[in-house]
């Protein structure tokens, strides 16, 4: 086995593992939308889209 057999092994057993890390953060994303709290920052994605006068708000403000 010579260096360059070691490189690719090894590039391909980092490929696997970012893979599954990547996979797995991004059905963590999808799985836990509300924090602590409750809040869906989902929601706050649409902000830029729904910005008009008449919308709705996304969340309730206090009088404070």
């Amino acid at each position: 086995m010579n260096i360059a057999e070691l490189q690719t092994y090894g590039y391909v057993a980092a490929m696997g593992i970012l893979v599954v890390i990547s996979y797995g953060y991004i059905y963590h994303l999808y799985t836990k939308r509300k924090d602590v709290e409750g809040r869906d920052y989902e929601e706050y994605g649409n902000l830029a889209l729904k910005d008009d006068i008449t919308d709705t708000p996304i969340s309730k403000m206090s009088k404070k």
